[in-house]
């Protein structure tokens, strides 16, 4: 018994054990390496990419810093800075979703996980790109978006038993 174990007693011992019993091992398949590249250098290239249009909406429009959005009324182009700031807002609502699911997926199907992140990150920008058309309805030019963003099918498959 270490000096742990005998200033604490039974509790420690029975919390190391519960630890020791419950641990696992995950393996990570070769192709693991496209995952972590897709949920890392992916993500942040999207995110440059579609923070582009809003730094040139800001100027275009004349929207300072620190407002996130135009207020309506105050600023005159109000609605067609909001649509592109809420196109590339967009992105976060989900990024952590997906990027979980790319992560857990990746572990069985890296292949199929990646080619689904990728669908979405294209997804992402055709999001944008037809969210901040204003001679459109936006309900109507957010549908090119809407099936990648369930685009990691994998894991599904691989919470299941084979």
């Amino acid at each position: 018994m270490d000096a742990a174990t005998e200033a604490h007693g039974p509790i420690v011992e029975a919390v190391l054990h519960t630890v020791a019993k419950t641990t696992m091992t995950v393996e990570v398949p070769s192709a693991y390496g496209y995952v972590i590249l897709t949920a890392g250098v992916g993500a942040f290239v999207m995110n440059i990419m579609l923070g582009g249009p809003v730094m040139q909406a800001r100027k275009k429009y004349g929207i300072k810093y620190p407002n996130l959005y135009a207020v309506p009324g105050y600023h005159k182009d109000a609605d067609a800075f909001n649509r592109v700031q809420r196109g590339h807002q967009h992105i976060y609502e989900e990024m952590c979703n997906v990027t979980a699911m790319l992560l857990v997926g990746g572990l069985k199907h890296p292949y199929l996980c990646t080619a689904g992140a990728l669908l979405w990150q294209l997804g992402s920008a055709l999001y944008l790109a037809g969210y901040k058309d204003t001679s459109k309805d936006v309900k109507v030019r957010r549908a090119p978006q809407r099936p990648p963003r369930f685009a990691c099918p994998g894991v599904p498959r691989a919470l299941c038993p084979s």
